[in-house]
C-alpha cells in the first residue's frame, strides 16, 4: 500500500468504529480520536516529557491535551503559523504570560493569546510533538500528506534549534498503528529522505520507544521543493540558498 491508500483505510475505519471525534469527518487531516487526553497523561508520565522545557507540538485537535499539559508543567509551548504562511512562522505561549491556559493553546484561539515570533526567536527545543494519521511501531510517521510538520522541523533542524537528539513524539490511537495488535493496516510504510521519524509513540493504552533507525533530516531538502512551494512560504524564500 502507498501512504495515501493507508491514511484512507485509517481515517475510514476511526469513523467507521466511531473511534473519531470532533472535527468531523476525520478524513484530510490529522484525525482527532477517542482517548486523546489519556494518551498526553501517559506521554506526560514519560522522562522526555520531565525534562523538555520547550515544546514545539502541531497544532492539530488530538494534540491539543498535549499543549494544555505542557502548559500547566510550566513548559513553553510553540505552534506553527497555519501553511507557515508569515515569515514570524510560530506562536510563541508563554505559560507565565497567558490568562487563559485552557483556551490559548486551541487553534482557534492560539492568534489571540499568542506572540509571534520567528524561527530564530525560538531557541533550543526540548522535545517535538507531531500528529499522526498512521505511524509504525519502528518510527515510520504518516502525515495528512501535505509536508508542513517535515517542514517546521526542517527550518528548525537548519537553524540548530533542534538535532538528532531531540526527542520526537507521536500520539495515536491503537487503531492508528501499521502492523500494531489493533491496527487496520498491516503493511510497510515508504519512507522518504524528508520523513522525520517518531523516537516515541503513545497510546491511551501504552507507550512505545520505537528505537527507530531511520535518519533524521538534516535540514530543508531545497532540492526536493519546486520553487513555487520555497516562493509561497516566506520562512524558506528568505533562506533560499543561492
Amino acid at each position: 500500500m502507498d501512504k495515501q491508500a493507508i491514511r484512507e483505510t485509517v481515517w475510514d475505519a476511526l469513523e467507521e468504529r466511531s473511534i473519531a471525534r470532533f472535527p468531523f469527518p476525520p478524513h484530510d487531516r490529522i484525525p482527532n480520536f477517542a482517548g486523546a487526553s489519556e494518551a498526553a497523561q501517559r506521554l506526560a508520565e514519560t522522562a522526555v516529557w520531565d525534562a523538555a522545557e520547550t515544546v514545539k507540538a502541531n497544532p492539530d485537535s488530538p494534540q491539543l491535551p498535549v499543549r494544555r499539559a505542557a502548559l500547566r508543567a510550566g513548559k513553553t509551548v510553540y505552534m506553527a503559523v497555519p501553511r507557515l504562511r508569515d515569515e514570524r512562522c510560530f506562536y510563541e505561549l508563554d505559560p507565565a504570560e497567558l490568562d487563559d491556559i485552557e483556551a490559548a493553546p486551541a487553534v482557534s484561539n492560539v492568534a489571540d493569546h499568542a506572540r509571534q515570533v520567528g524561527p530564530e526567536a525560538v531557541g533550543s527545543v526540548d522535545l517535538v510533538v507531531s500528529g499522526s494519521v498512521a505511524v509504525t511501531e519502528a518510527g515510520a510517521r504518516i502525515g495528512k500528506g501535505e509536508g508542513y510538520s517535515d517542514l517546521e522541523y526542517a527550518v528548525l533542524r537548519e537553524l540548530g534549534l533542534v538535532d538528532e537528539t531531540t526527542p520526537v513524539v507521536t500520539t495515536v490511537h491503537e487503531l492508528q498503528i501499521v502492523g500494531g495488535p489493533e491496527g487496520v493496516v498491516d503493511t510497510t510504510v515508504p519512507v522518504d529522505d524528508h520523513d522525520v521519524p517518531m523516537d516515541w509513540v503513545v497510546t491511551p493504552e501504552r507507550t512505545v520507544e520505537t528505537e527507530t533507525t531511520h535518519t533524521t533530516p538534516a535540514g530543508v531538502d531545497w532540492d526536493a521543493l519546486p520553487p513555487s512551494r520555497i516562493d509561497e512560504i516566506p520562512v524558506l524564500s528568505a533562506r533560499r540558498p543561492d
